[in-house]
């Protein structure tokens, strides 16, 4: 069981780690036989395989500042938005990572190359669209100007007050103000507590996964647990995400599997970790999003079904995890259906 909090510390500070072979507790196809027991049919495939463009989707949003607080936006030069502005973004190539789309999609469009800092924000609709929001520090490349329009873009700019900017879709302006209050909460006068710089983890996944840290308090002695799953060998528990499906739902059929019809009270709170490889291209289009998850009511008022336990937690990770609830110390998880 010290593998298990060993993972907690890596998975707390964004990083891989390796595993004998992929865990997955709860399938697309023992989702299936759950929902059939009911009489509904199946919304996917049991052997449904994340392939990227095709039946997933995955998208890079980069949102940049400069000193003086403005934010680097580009203007479309696609004839269904020509004139538009938005934010440097676009749809992950196979074969890429989420670092190399940004990097590229920063390039194409607005002439700069940046390194990425941190992901701060993913978005997700139904299970098989994915917006990954990250930010980073330029390094180099020269601004596109209108003279150096092309299909990607007509030009970049540095811009303070959007007002007087046109935007292809309201739907970027909650992006540019959690990535503003990222960056002075960084750079600002006075810095306040944020996660730490969660970078995309490089670990190939060949299925749409969820991962849990669920953590509860034992009433009896004051000290923090996390569940386990001992289907095979002790793991963090992890389910298949319905791709047709929101990730909340596929949450909620993945919590009643563990605790049964009455689920205890719960709070997801964001995420710790993204891992992703996208290598080899259209083979490892996978990727796992570990969710902290805390419980409202004490150790002793749960109950588990079968194949699940509480691990009792070292007191300095049962601390680290305690305060990775608080505010802005996870990456928001934004369903949107």
């Amino acid at each position: 069981m010290d593998l298990i909090q060993d993972h907690i510390r890596l998975l707390m500070e964004g990083r891989p780690y390796e595993e004998l072979h992929e865990f997955c507790d709860f399938t697309l196809g023992q989702q299936n036989e759950a929902t059939a027991a009911k009489g509904v049919p199946p919304s996917a495939p049991a052997d449904f395989q994340p392939v990227v463009k095709k039946s997933v989707c995955y998208i890079v949003a980069a949102v940049l500042f400069n000193e003086n607080n403005e934010v680097l936006m580009m203007q479309e030069a696609k004839s269904s938005c020509a004139g538009q502005w938005y934010l440097p973004a676009g749809r992950m190539e196979a074969g890429e990572d989420v670092s190399e789309a940004a990097k590229r999609e920063v390039l194409e469009e607005t002439g700069l190359e940046f390194e990425l800092t941190t992901l701060f924000l993913v978005e997700s609709a139904a299970g098989s669209w994915y917006r990954f929001v990250v930010t980073g520090t330029v390094t180099g490349g020269r601004l596109k100007t209108p003279a150096d329009a092309d299909s990607e873009s007509l030009q970049a700019k540095w811009i303070g007050d959007l007002t007087d900017f046109p935007l292809r879709a309201g739907d970027v302006l909650p992006l540019i103000e959690r990535g503003r209050q990222y960056h002075t909460a960084h750079c600002g006068a006075r810095p306040e507590p944020w996660h730490h710089p969660v970078v995309p983890a490089l670990r190939p996944h060949k299925m749409l996964l969820l991962r849990t840290v669920i953590l509860i308090r034992k009433k009896t002695n004051n000290r923090m647990h996390v569940l386990v799953s001992e289907k095979t060998a002790a793991h963090l528990p992890v389910c298949e995400i319905n791709p047709m499906r929101s990730v909340h739902s596929t949450l909620k059929k993945y919590l009643t599997e563990i605790f049964g019809a009455e689920i205890p009270p719960h709070k997801p709170h964001g995420l710790l970790s993204l891992e992703h490889s996208g290598r080899p291209a259209n083979s490892n289009d996978g990727c796992c999003l570990t969710l902290l998850i805390s419980l409202k009511v004490p150790l002793e008022s749960v109950c588990l079904i079968d194949k699940y336990s509480w691990l009792e937690l070292d007191r300095m990770v049962g601390d680290q995890l305690l305060a990775r609830l608080a505010k802005n110390m996870t990456v928001p998880l934004v369903v949107i259906r």
